[in-house]
C-alpha cells in the first residue's frame, strides 16, 4: 500500500469521526464519581449503560445534562438511584 493510500485512509477515518461527533454533539468524559454527582443534580435522569468484555468486564454509562452528554467507564457497576431510568444498550461507541 502506498503512502498516499494510507494517508487517504487516515483522512477518511478522521472525517468519519468528525461526522460522528457532529451527529452526537459534545461528549464529555468524566470520572465515575463526577458522573454520579451529575446524576444527583438531575431530577429523574436517563442513563444508557452497556458492558464490554474484552480482557475484562467494563461498564459504560451515558447521560445527558444541560445540553451535554456525559460518559464514564468503570470496572465495577455503578449503583444508580431508584428514580433513574436505565436503558441497557448492546454497545456504546464513543468517537475519539
Amino acid at each position: 500500500m502506498s503512502n498516499g493510500a494510507i494517508a487517504g485512509g487516515a483522512a477518511a477515518g478522521g472525517a468519519a469521526i468528525a461526522q460522528a461527533i457532529k451527529a452526537s454533539g459534545a461528549i464529555v468524559r468524566v470520572e465515575p464519581t463526577d458522573f454520579m454527582t451529575i446524576l444527583q443534580r438531575a431530577g429523574n435522569p436517563l442513563v444508557v449503560c452497556s458492558q464490554s468484555k474484552f480482557l475484562s468486564i467494563k461498564y459504560h454509562y451515558l447521560t445527558a445534562y444541560k445540553g451535554l452528554i456525559f460518559y464514564t467507564k468503570t470496572k465495577t457497576s455503578l449503583t444508580l438511584r431508584l428514580e433513574t431510568e436505565v436503558i441497557t444498550a448492546k454497545n456504546i461507541w464513543i468517537p475519539y
